[in-house]
């Protein structure tokens, strides 16, 4: 059986005590109903998008994550999964890495070109400029425990099912059961200027600081 590092990161340090090769099995990730689509945002912003579809991306990560099926997703439960997804960001990586198919990355190997690119040290990095393995910028993803922590858990699915659905609602317009580009890009205005309203408005029921009183001669 083929063996991967753990991350790149093992491996640095296995060859800067050693210069060994250190390995362990790859972690087993649960099965997905559908791979999160790897386009980039705006490729997929530029198709439109049926109700079924926009509802399967809002709850196809929480359904990967719900281990005994029972229709919600608990802070265990969640955490386990980001981390089997990590183990197969990382065998991914190590396959990228291993030219010769060896199951173990040599000096050459780990001193390419695309294997800098992939530590950050080039400038085509994956970590350059403050972005992460997963493309974004810093922070948690959409159902990270760093948004809101475990007080939002357990999480139902077919609650987020149904705010999904009635989201698609609000944003098609012409109620032809497909979101266009422009109905997704006029819902975000939408939405952008409703935070900017309630934003003003909390300002506004703000009291102002009463200046401070002169010091007593």
């Amino acid at each position: 059986m083929k063996t991967t590092f753990s991350g790149v990161a093992a491996l640095a340090l296995a060859l800067a005590v050693g210069g060994g090769a250190m390995a362990q099995t790859s972690g087993q990730v649960p099965a997905r109903p559908q791979a999160p689509d790897a386009r980039p945002h705006h490729a997929q912003m530029a198709e439109p998008v049926s109700q079924a579809d926009f509802v399967q991306r809002r709850v196809q990560r929480l359904r990967a994550a719900d281990a005994n099926s029972d229709g919600q997703v608990t802070a265990e439960e969640m955490r386990a999964y980001a981390q089997a997804r990590r183990a197969e960001r990382q065998g991914a990586r190590f396959d990228r890495l291993d030219a010769n198919k060896d199951g173990v990355l040599d000096r050459d190997e780990f001193n390419t070109p695309r294997a800098r690119d992939e530590r950050g040290e080039g400038m085509g990095g994956r970590h350059a400029g403050g972005r992460n393995d997963r493309g974004g910028h810093g922070g948690a993803n959409r159902h990270g425990m760093a948004r809101g922590g475990e007080s939002r858990f357990p999480i139902v699915i077919a609650d987020v099912e149904r705010r999904a659905n009635e989201a698609f609602a609000r944003m098609d317009a012409n109620r032809d059961g497909v979101l266009t580009q422009d109905e997704r890009r006029a819902a975000m205005r939408a939405n952008r200027a409703d935070m900017r309203q309630r934003h003003e408005q909390r300002r506004a029921r703000t009291p102002a600081a009463s200046p401070s009183a002169p010091a007593s001669e």
